[in-house]
């Protein structure tokens, strides 16, 4: 009955004669705040975080790709984020709080503008698709959250602030082998692997006036980034030879291949002079070529392209019902 119901709210919204690469844009969830939904290997599940049904922070749920079957896979406890299956379809993986206790940390303070928190609290997990048999594979006093895995599961990226500075790392799925391979400063974070594995995507702030520099440090003291200019970088997997993608001064955030990757899709409010309305855009590797997906006026945002490249999964505040309410979308990918 339940999974009947889910099915049968999956809406599908009246185009927007602008959004010319999306076809056949469908809701498939509807209340609370849902985003960061990510693909199975197999195109079949959807893995996401949401903060619904009374939770006071986000959790990590599973759903099937069409929107039914929504089941919750982390713990309940703490605060959680940035969730990923293994290729292999057997685990799943995200960051949560849990082992600092079972309520949601304090939310950040806004009292002098707009920021990101970065708990200390935040550690890696593995789980069975049930959420079932959590290992920790991460043991360190400083964050570490934002992980996603390698196409052939033998590698994790992650952000972490176990060296004073949030840079990017790898491991194994075990935890093991840890490697540092970014070290400018600033925040580097939101890592994804190309479809070959060859390539690492990812947002970036980069400090360089004596005052963003302090501003930087102190925010960093209190386990904080105010995330207004994050430009896109590419790299090798291994983190070198690293460029700069976007040069917009706006926020840049969420990037994500191509399946051919020669292309990169990612979120931005570089169109608003204001910087509070975000939409989808795309970009050539190299730079060129930016072009504007989303037109609606409120936040869309962490596109994810299908396994086969033919859909796109993002979150988006439009047509909620709700100030704040954000759900997740699936549209046909049309060239």
């Amino acid at each position: 009955m339940i999974l009947l119901l889910l099915l049968a709210l999956a809406t599908v919204l009246a185009p927007d004669p602008r959004e010319v690469h999306l076809k056949n844009v469908t809701q498939l969830t509807f209340g609370g705040e849902n985003a960061e939904a990510y693909w199975s290997s197999d195109g079949k599940l959807l893995i996401f975080q949401s903060k619904r049904d009374g939770l006071d922070c986000d959790q990590i749920f599973l759903m099937d790709a069409d929107g039914g079957n929504v089941r919750r896979v982390s713990t309940g406890q703490g605060r959680t984020t940035c969730s990923y299956v293994f290729p292999d379809g057997k685990r799943i993986l995200y960051a949560s709080t849990h082992l600092s206790g079972p309520s949601c940390p304090p939310a950040p303070d806004y009292s002098k503008g707009y920021v990101w928190k970065l708990y200390p609290s935040y550690e890696i997990f593995t789980a069975n698709l049930d959420g079932s048999d959590v290992r920790r594979i991460t043991n360190n006093p400083g964050y570490d959250a934002e992980a996603t895995i390698s196409p052939d599961g033998r590698t994790i990226i992650f952000t972490s602030m176990r060296n004073g500075e949030l840079d990017l790392y790898t491991m194994r799925p075990d935890g093991s082998r840890v490697r540092r391979i970014t070290k400018t400063l600033g925040y580097d974070g939101g890592a994804f692997f190309s479809r070959d594995g060859k390539q690492i995507v990812w947002r970036a702030s980069r400090p360089t006036t004596d005052e963003e520099v302090k501003a930087y440090r102190e925010l960093i003291a209190q386990s904080q980034i105010r995330p207004m200019t994050l430009e896109l970088f590419v790299a090798e997997a291994n983190g070198k030879h690293a460029r700069q993608v976007t040069h917009n001064g706006a926020a840049n955030f969420g990037p994500y291949f191509f399946p051919d990757g020669k292309r990169i899709i990612y979120a931005s409010n570089v169109a608003d002079p204001q910087g509070r309305n975000f939409d989808l855009w795309m970009v050539n590797v190299d730079g060129t070529g930016a072009e504007r997906i989303t037109w609606n006026d409120t936040f869309d945002a962490f596109p994810m392209f299908s396994p086969d490249g033919k859909k796109l999964v993002f979150a988006s505040n439009r047509n909620g019902k709700e100030k704040g309410e954000t759900n997740l979308f699936v549209a046909d990918w049309v060239e």
